[in-house]
């Protein structure tokens, strides 16, 4: 590993922040200066940087599934030795454990406390929540653990946007529960229930346009890509509102074609 040459003396190295991006590509960061890993470290810092205390022999069978698990085992420990050797990469081993010092800040933390926030009932600032996540989990690895932590991020951040726009509805703060319904159905556009949160959101404040307007756009995109309907649940939302429509539809007389009311009955 290598850092950029114009970094500050080593003197100033130890007060410089260290943050691990893993949100939207692989970054180590010493301060602003990036830090260039090779790619088979990136994976070991990666994978202990998302599962902090995990054993020795389970990173190894994460990290090299195909291999017996004694030359698993034994290429784990020259990695870590490796990443030893680096200060902005400090790794603190425990018995059989391995975890990165405290001293480094992995971005995807941030997103797991700012949900823990969210659903403890706390208020986080709006933008950084909504920022959280916003990018995938190491884009472009295939790795089966990335896959499956890439997966249990994307649906934390849907819940924790789903969940802050129900308690900014309940507050009365529309503008910023749309702002939250809205993000979570950019992440994932077929999820019934951000679209949910958006008619009932215009229903809160007394645009029934917009509500009915959300609701058939959503209607429309769901019978386009997956030849679904609305759950009864969505549809009920409308109740209220189309019933009145509805009824004036049936009520009113079907009238005949004023050609058709002309024409002479045959005798």
């Amino acid at each position: 590993m290598a850092v950029d040459p114009s970094m500050p003396t080593a003197g100033h190295r130890a007060a410089a922040p260290i943050r691990l991006h893993l949100l939207g590509g692989f970054r180590l960061l010493h301060g602003d200066t990036p830090v260039v890993v090779p790619r088979g470290l990136q994976r070991v810092l990666a994978l202990v940087g998302l599962r902090p205390g995990a054993t020795r022999s389970h990173l190894a069978g994460l990290l090299w599934p195909d291999a017996p698990e004694e030359r698993a085992l034994s290429s784990l420990r020259t990695a870590l030795w490796r990443l030893r050797q680096d200060p902005c990469c400090p790794l603190i081993t425990s018995g059989d454990t391995v975890r990165l010092d405290p001293v480094v800040r992995v971005d995807v933390d941030a997103l797991v406390g700012t949900a823990a926030r969210v659903r403890d009932g706390d208020d986080p600032c709006t933008a950084a929540a909504l920022a959280a996540g916003r990018h995938d989990l190491l884009p472009g690895w295939y790795d089966d653990w990335v896959l499956a932590e890439r997966e249990r991020l994307r649906q934390l951040r849907l819940h924790m946007l789903e969940g802050l726009a129900d308690h900014y509805l309940a507050a009365g703060r529309h503008g910023e529960a749309l702002e939250a319904a809205l993000e979570a159905m950019a992440a994932e556009p077929l999820r019934e229930t951000p679209h949910r949160l958006v008619v009932r959101i215009h229903l809160a404040e007394g645009n029934a346009f917009e509500a009915v307007h959300a609701f058939y756009v959503y209607r429309d995109l769901l019978r386009r890509e997956l030849r679904l309907e609305p759950s009864a649940t969505m549809t009920a939302l409308l109740d209220e509102t189309l019933g009145p429509i509805r009824q004036a539809s049936r009520d009113t007389p079907v009238r005949r074609p004023a050609a058709e009311r002309a024409a002479p009955r045959a005798r």
